[in-house]
C-alpha cells in the first residue's frame, strides 16, 4: 500500500482510442469523437451495445460530434442510430462521408 510520499507505480498500456463510436449494431451512422478527424483517416471504429470494432476510412475532414455513413445511403433511406429512426437521406452518401443537415433531414416536416 502506498503511502503518502511513496511513488505510485504506473504500468504503461498501449491501447488504441476509437476514432468512431457506433451505438448499435443495427445503426447505418456512427459518431466522431475525436477532434481533426481528417479525409484518409484508417478510423477505429466501436460498437458500444457489445465493444465489438471494425475499421474504415473516412472519406472527408469530420467534426467531433458528427455522423458518418457506415455504407452507402441512398436518397429515401432512414438514418438509423442508437438502433431507432432518426431521419430522412436527402441527397446520397457513400461510406465514409459526413452526415448532417446538408444531406438528411427529420421526418416531421
Amino acid at each position: 500500500m502506498a503511502t503518502s510520499g511513496d511513488p505510485i507505480e504506473i504500468k504503461e498500456k498501449s491501447v488504441s482510442a476509437p476514432q468512431l463510436l457506433i451505438h448499435s449494431k443495427h445503426d447505418n451512422v456512427g459518431v466522431v469523437v475525436v477532434e481533426g478527424l481528417a479525409a484518409g483517416t484508417d478510423m477505429l471504429c466501436v460498437v458500444t451495445e457489445d465493444n465489438s470494432d471494425l475499421r474504415m476510412a473516412a472519406a472527408m475532414d469530420i467534426p467531433i460530434g458528427h455522423k458518418v455513413a457506415l455504407a452507402d445511403l441512398s436518397q429515401g433511406d432512414t438514418i438509423i442510430k442508437y438502433g431507432a429512426d432518426i431521419g430522412l437521406v436527402i441527397k446520397d452518401i457513400a461510406k465514409g462521408e459526413h452526415v448532417h443537415v446538408h444531406n438528411i433531414k427529420t421526418k416531421r416536416w
